[in-house]
């Protein structure tokens, strides 16, 4: 700290930040630097509480914070500049709303003086708040040195507070400069949701008249894992979102894994006589299209009360906090439910025939889970949206812990990497992170802020030249006619040269244990390039997200 840390009378806005993010713990933020947050960064350099990750784009930052974010489960820093450089972290922020990740995002804004009077200032963005009201749960603006003490608390409050997602305090640049004499002192108050007794009991009722219950479980559960657990061990069948992977761990006898619309996942709904849906969206893509037959008897509980009528028609609704249901529940059914024991039987039976047919669709290469697997053991798992992403990642390589594994729940490519980089340097653990090439040259500049940070990342590049899942729905139902698919592909091998990362290119299979151990051994970044157009194709067809017309 420097010499005037205790002396408030010298102290800026950027100093109160700085020192208060600092009283937090949160010891990592992610950005870009610009003239319309530099006080705040200099303050971050001066009091060196808060080590700050320069990303070669805004929305490579705000990447990096929602990994972060998701593998810590609590809040991540992301700073950028005002007009183009909060309007380049936008599409990144989408996805972090989309994943509920606790971010708190510091944008700068121009001179007050100028602030929403479109004069074509520098920098100057015609309603920036508009923008970033459309992409988190909350946005202030701090208009004086007196304020900041009473909004930053509150916003980091809501982005905390369950359901949580990113929050956005702009500054204006002279704000920023101003005195501000507040102490640190105003603690972080997380709005907890309380638990009605009666909204308890309609749930334990409703599961206690099951034989053959099922949770289906997203993100929002999480933090519940020891209670999930015990619901599985009372018998009840456990299926999860790709959010919600590692809720439950998936060598759990009583686990379906993220298999969620497999075909025999599907004929074992209909022999399941309740299900539970706690803390899901349901997504689209995980139900085909909501037309995915789930068990006739379902109820569902969200802290979104719009989610009363989304998607499916449910039995029961109630609105709640999963961490506050599922812990509650699991210590109210002992002794009032008494599961078909044949249930385990078949749920394991399912399971397995799901991995089956999984490993088909995404064959030849769903080959490297089992690669990956015996040489990477405690792992962060993270994916791009990638044709192997989509028939095998974003369920094979089990996950004991729900904080082990992400993905873009949006479905926009190019994300992969800088949430491997936000993942790595919140997680402490080895990152394997699964790309495409496309999606890979979205976000290539990040690969100097990887060399850079020189974390352990390993990269497996999908590489076919161009987007190959665009290709495969231009042959299913655009007669098959190609057009914009077909990128000019850099050679990768030279990027990781000028950067002074390993590399490792593999035009068989057979070649990827080897490459993988090799890479798991380095104490720095990888990248292992699986040369698709010497391998060959995907042995099936897969044209995006499976779907059917849903029934009337």
């Amino acid at each position: 700290m420097s010499n005037n840390d205790n002396n408030n009378s010298n102290a800026n806005v950027g100093d109160w930040i700085a020192k208060y993010l600092g009283a937090l713990n949160i010891d990592k933020a992610f950005g870009v630097i610009s003239i319309h947050n530099m006080p705040i960064l200099d303050a971050f350099t001066r009091h060196g509480m808060t080590q700050f990750i320069t990303a070669r784009g805004e929305a490579g930052a705000a990447n990096m914070a929602d990994g972060a974010a998701r593998v810590t489960g609590g809040l991540s820093v992301l700073v950028t500049s005002t007009g183009t450089g909060a309007g380049n972290a936008a599409g990144a922020l989408l996805e972090a709303a989309n994943a509920e990740s606790p971010m708190l995002h510091l944008t700068g804004q121009i001179p007050s003086l100028y602030v929403d009077k479109n004069w074509g200032y520098i920098h100057e963005a015609t309603d920036q708040p508009g923008m970033l009201k459309s992409i988190g749960k909350g946005y202030w603006r701090v208009n004086s040195g007196a304020e900041i003490a009473e909004i930053l608390p509150k916003a980091i409050a809501c982005a905390l507070s369950y359901p949580q997602g990113p929050v956005h305090v702009e500054i204006p640049i002279d704000v920023q400069k101003s005195l501000c004499n507040a102490d640190i002192v105003k603690p972080v108050e997380q709005t907890v949701a309380t638990l009605a007794e009666s909204d308890l009991e309609q749930v334990v009722d409703f599961l206690a008249q099951c034989k053959r219950p099922l949770l289906w479980l997203g993100g929002g559960c999480k933090p519940s894992q020891t209670a999930v657990t015990a619901l599985a061990d009372m018998g009840i069948g456990v299926v999860t979102t790709t959010q919600g992977r590692g809720v439950i761990d998936e060598n759990h006898a009583m686990s379906l894994g993220s298999y969620t619309a497999d075909k025999t996942t599907e004929e074992l709904y209909q022999q399941c006589d309740g299900m539970l849906i706690v803390g899901s969206k349901i997504r689209s893509n995980e139900t085909l299209s909501y037309a995915l037959k789930l068990p006739q008897r379902r109820f569902r509980v969200d802290l979104n009360e719009l989610a009363r009528d989304h998607s499916y028609s449910f039995d029961g609704f109630i609105q709640a906090d999963a961490q506050s249901l599922l812990p509650a529940l699991a210590k109210a059914l002992v002794g009032r439910i008494k599961v078909d024991p044949e249930l385990a039987v078949q749920v394991s039976a399912t399971r397995l025939s799901a991995v089956t047919n999984c490993l088909k669709l995404g064959a030849p290469y769903s080959a490297l889970a089992e690669h990956i697997g015996e040489n990477y053991e405690d792992f962060i798992w993270v994916r791009d949206i990638t044709l192997s992403n989509s028939t095998w990642g974003n369920r094979l390589l089990n996950r004991s812990l729900p904080k082990t594994a992400m993905h873009a729940t949006g479905g926009g490519i190019g994300q992969g990497l800088p949430m491997a980089i936000g993942a790595a340097v919140a997680g402490g653990k080895s990152v394997v992170c699964l790309t495409g090439d496309g999606g890979l040259q979205l976000c290539v500049g990040e690969l100097a802020t990887l060399a850079e940070t020189n974390l352990p990342v390993t990269m497996v590049l999908m590489n076919d030249y161009g987007y190959g899942v665009i290709r495969n729905i231009q042959t299913a139902h655009y007669d098959g006619r190609g057009g914009n698919t077909d990128l000019l592909t850099p050679d990768f091998s030279l990027y990781a040269k000028a950067l002074g990362m390993r590399y490792q290119k593999i035009d068989c299979l057979s070649k990827a244990s080897a490459a993988l151990s090799a890479a798991e051994a380095h104490p720095g970044p990888s990248i292992v390039e699986v040369d698709m157009s010497a391998i060959g194709p995907f042995e099936h067809l897969f044209a995006g997200p499976p779907s059917r017309k849903k029934s009337s």
